[in-house]
């Protein structure tokens, strides 16, 4: 008997160029791949089709017919069956038939964009496919796990990033059979090229000085360096590990954080005469007005808000950490904004998965999140100028060399030394 895989040229094409077909090129690849597929089948079960053999380890049971969509159209494939065990070409078709490979995309696409698993599957539904559970979405998403993967460790190599920004939010994760909160700290930084990057992400069961200490670490260890100013929030832990990883660098106090912590220690009726006071600071025209102007604050909330004054007093040096930055960079440097922008980006996303199954599932969803916002900032316009950039590095060459020139180190600081 002659195997469905032997093929005579000769008179195979003869055959079809007298049938003169409009569908010739399609019915020549149906032909081969069938033939290939038969093959195939035929070494896997250790003898070929219809023969006798001391060699063989299993027998066909038919075919299967699968569709496969070409350039020339779609064929119809028959895919040989065994008596034992299965055979499929992985080599040229997908377990999963093209409506579920659709699927898959649309429910990574749509996880993404921060729809929660419990309203796919009446999404699903709309498409013509029913019986989605959970746990098949959270699975198909998992797609997104790869590209996530490459994203957070990729060499940070666009440096020196001299301004970094560092924030962490706090999501609710089911662990053990109760849920409990993780931290997901965040950090940004601008580039050699003076554009912003998404540096990195990573979770802790705490935001404690060791969680930063790690997540700073692995910073540096790819690639982060040459840092001036960190911007953000005043947790104790969070400062004190940028300081031990990034000695060199200034901290400067988030703006927006520390707004609100003021107005935690004023009169609600007060605080809109407060918050111009201390708005009133940042619209100077130079350093020395800067400071001025908070001592102006200062002493005028001390008569009638003392414990304001108080704060203030005792922020003094945190919340004016840009001034010895130079003035064009000031409202770059001063501010979390970037960040809060972000932050708030990265709730609208997760708030309506509500409780996360796992840290994994936090990590796919916040870092791809971050990955596509890391895509649209490399695209937009610089958020430094070059010239900027370099200022900031003449101002730090300049401050260091004011000082004797013994004690002028790598990790000199040049607010310290400007004190």
């Amino acid at each position: 008997m002659t195997a469905p895989h032997d093929i005579d040229p000769k008179n195979f094409l003869a055959d079809l160029l007298s049938q003169a077909s409009p569908d010739l090129m399609r019915q020549m690849l149906t032909t081969f791949v069938n033939a290939l597929l038969s093959a195939e089948a035929d070494s896997v079960c250790g003898a070929a089709y219809g023969s006798r053999s001391d060699e063989r380890t299993n027998r066909r049971n038919g075919y299967r017919h699968r569709d496969l969509d070409t350039r020339a159209g779609t064929l119809d494939v028959a895919i040989p069956k065994l008596r034992e065990g299965s055979y499929f070409p992985d080599w040229l078709l997908e377990r999963r038939r093209r409506a579920e490979a659709a699927l898959t995309t649309v429910v990574a696409t749509c996880y993404l964009l921060g729809v929660s698993t419990r309203r796919m599957d009446k999404l699903v539904q709309t498409l013509g496919i029913t019986g989605l559970s959970k746990s098949q979405v959270s699975e198909m998403s998992k797609d997104l796990d790869s590209q996530v993967a490459a994203f957070r460790t990729r060499p940070l190599d666009a440096g020196p990033y001299r301004y970094l920004a560092a924030d962490a939010l706090m999501l609710k994760v089911r662990e053990h059979g109760r849920v409990v909160k993780v931290a997901c700290m965040v950090a940004t930084g601008i580039n050699a090229e003076g554009f912003r990057e998404i540096l990195g992400v990573q979770l802790a069961s705490a935001e404690t000085k060791e969680g930063w200490l790690g997540f700073f670490r692995d910073l540096a260890a790819r690639g982060v360096s040459g840092v001036r100013l960190i911007t953000s929030d005043a947790h104790a832990g969070l400062v004190e590990a940028a300081g031990a990883v990034f000695p060199a660098a200034c901290w400067q106090r988030c703006r927006t954080h520390y707004a609100t912590n003021l107005m935690a220690v004023c009169p609600k009726s007060q605080w809109p005469a407060v918050k111009a006071l201390l708005h009133s600071v940042y619209t100077q025209p130079d350093a020395e007005a800067v400071r001025a102007q908070y001592q102006h604050m200062v002493e005028t909330l001390d008569k009638h808000l003392p414990a304001a004054s108080e704060h203030l007093e005792a922020a003094r040096e945190d919340v004016l950490a840009f001034t010895h930055f130079p003035k064009e960079l000031w409202k770059k440097v001063w501010s979390n904004n970037p960040n809060e922008r972000l932050n708030k980006e990265i709730r609208r996303r997760t708030d309506v998965v509500g409780i996360f199954p796992n840290r994994d599932s936090v990590i796919r969803l916040v870092g791809a999140v971050l990955a596509e916002q890391h895509d649209e900032w490399s695209e937009s316009r610089r958020y430094m100028s070059l010239e900027s950039l370099t200022a900031t590095d003449a101002l730090w060459e300049a401050a260091a060399t004011e000082t004797d020139p013994e004690t002028v180190t790598e990790t000199a600081d040049p607010a310290a030394i400007a004190a």
